[in-house]
């Protein structure tokens, strides 16, 4: 197992031609997750990323989080917004 991911959680990509790049996980499978930016990579096409080929920043963002598992409907902006929120916080520090 490569580490224990939950929806709404922010998390960087460590391979591929998207390495670098934030995403959200949208939804946890057994060997794969389901990544969301907002913008390249919407809600309704999310990016299935390995479970190797991805770190996790330790941050949940909380209200997604809910919205997803509750199935409520989620925008596009609103992971925009959180991933841009934790790049700024990140580069504050």
């Amino acid at each position: 197992m490569y580490g224990d991911y939950s929806p709404g959680e922010i998390v960087v990509s460590t391979a591929g031609r998207d390495k670098g790049k934030y995403y959200i996980v949208t939804k946890v499978k057994s060997d794969y997750l389901l990544l969301a930016d907002g913008a390249k990579k919407r809600l309704d096409n999310p990016k299935r990323k390995n479970l190797k080929h991805v770190k996790s920043t330790g941050t949940v963002i909380d209200e997604l989080s809910i919205w997803l598992k509750e199935k409520k409907r989620l925008k596009n902006e609103d992971v925009q917004v959180a991933i841009r929120e934790y790049i700024n916080k990140e580069e504050a520090n």
